[in-house]
């Protein structure tokens, strides 16, 4: 097949020649892992490296700069199976300083390459594969990812099982998306996306309808969907670096405003984000002066709020950890306290939960609830001594029924030791060889028996 020149700017600096062709009609894209096998050589022939050699094959992220520039160009355009040769101007490989020894300055080089595999590029947080993306349009921006708070314009294709379940552009703040139904896949791989760029994801149940599914676009449970995003646009939030102190409070209570408005519409994880937001703003280092007062109130809300999003979803360490905080503000603060006693009582600490709540009434004696939760307390903690004094009381008998059966086998090891020798088959033998009598087993101090044996009484 003829060489096919498929260098950006078409000045051949990397051609390519198909030796075998590959299948199907995909190719990996920018930030996908390849794996090839390849035969490098320079124009002569000469054979300067090669993966076959070791019977490895190389593995490498595309589009990463890890690799010379022609091989990022070429591979792209290779399907799977493909073997190709790839012809690479010294620019587009070790330009005009070579690399010593073995590349001399200037070379053109050849490399025979077969792509056998490729990966999409993981965007989880786990590095599982449970968000791959592949890119179909590259942007030709660069550092100008989105963050949360970035407002961001999409256009998204949903596909399960090949088929479109939605289509649409939309607006909305990142890290919000729950609001217009984006999926939480959508939002994290969103913050690798470039302006203008377009890719195709690959998400995992877990991180789209999760084991819900979706009624309305008919997708059961535990399913994995694909999207096509496109970031059309995207208009960053002022950078808090560049805030007066004004302004942080500002923002501040308008991400406060906004988890306030999340959790009495029940999103609760939403909420849960834009409290947190909150101290992104008062947690910087700005001398805050004369709003100081301002900002610990603040503060003080927010970690208060924080804790009642917590207790809603039982992550009751956290719960704790934000109350604690709170009352470094305010040692007196009634609903931290409380809060901070709900938790050590979900977390089956009634000792501990008795002290907050009875620390709420010495504050405000009619707190009713206060008194509740204590009772509450109290019966939790009878029934724990009532069970810990079971649970010794027949520790202490098994003990003791243990050291009974020790002491009964070591009676059984010992020889039994009567009145007199006892003979082989444990009967008292008597002079003579005789067996004693009733009377003498009854009265066996009684009969003295004589030296010859005569059995006279004696003593009698």
């Amino acid at each position: 097949m003829a060489e096919i020149d498929v260098s950006p700017t078409k000045n051949r600096g990397v051609l390519k020649e198909i030796i075998k062709e590959g299948e199907g009609d995909e190719t990996p894209t920018f930030g996908c892992k390849a794996k090839v096998h390849y035969t490098g050589t320079l124009l002569d022939g000469t054979k300067f490296d090669s993966s076959r050699d070791r019977d490895k094959p190389f593995k490498f992220e595309l589009g990463r700069g890890s690799v010379i520039k022609a091989w990022d160009i070429g591979i792209v355009t290779m399907k799977k199976g493909e073997i190709a040769i790839l012809t690479c101007a010294p620019e587009y490989a070790y330009g005009k300083s070579g690399s010593l020894p073995i590349i001399p300055p200037d070379a053109t080089l050849k490399f025979e390459v077969e792509l056998l595999d490729w990966q999409g590029e993981d965007l989880s947080p786990n590095k599982d594969k449970s968000i791959e993306r592949f890119v179909i349009v590259n942007s030709e921006e660069a550092y100008t990812n989105p963050e949360d708070g970035t407002q961001v314009n999409i256009h998204l294709v949903g596909k399960y099982n090949g088929q479109v379940f939605e289509e649409r552009d939309v607006e909305f703040a990142l890290g919000e998306g729950e609001v217009v139904g984006i999926v939480e896949g959508v939002e994290i791989a969103l913050k690798h996306f470039l302006r203008k760029q377009k890719c195709r994801l690959l998400i995992k149940s877990k991180y789209a309808f999760k084991e819900h599914g979706n009624s309305e676009f008919n997708i059961p449970p535990n399913a994995d969907v694909v999207y096509e995003v496109e970031l059309k646009n995207l208009e960053k939030e002022t950078g808090i670096w560049s805030m007066k102190p004004t302004e942080k409070i500002e923002q501040a209570k308008i991400q406060k405003e906004k988890g306030t408005k999340y959790f009495t519409s029940d999103r609760i994880n939403l909420a849960i984000k834009m409290y947190q937001k909150v101290f992104t703003y008062l947690d910087s280092k700005s001398d805050f002066e004369d709003l100081l007062k301002e900002k610990d109130n603040l503060t003080l809300t927010t970690r208060l709020n924080l804790a009642l999003c917590y207790l809603k979803t039982n992550e009751n360490l956290l719960v704790k950890e934000q109350c604690t905080k709170a009352l470094e503000l305010d040692p007196e603060n009634e609903k931290a306290l409380f809060r901070r006693g709900q938790a050590h009582l979900k977390l089956a600490s009634p000792e501990d939960a008795i002290v907050d709540f009875q620390q709420v009434l010495k504050i405000q004696p009619k707190n009713t609830a206060a008194s509740k939760q204590i009772s509450i307390c109290n019966s939790l903690i009878k029934k724990q001594l009532a069970k810990e004094k079971k649970l010794y009381a027949n520790m202490f008998d098994k003990f003791a029924q243990e050291d009974k059966q020790k002491e009964e086998q070591k009676l059984k090891e010992q020889p039994d030791v009567m009145h007199g020798t006892l003979g082989e088959w444990g009967q008292e033998e008597r002079p003579g060889g005789r067996d004693a009598t009733a009377f003498e087993k009854e009265n066996p101090n009684i009969l003295m028996l004589n030296a010859n044996g005569s059995g006279e009484f004696k003593n009698m």
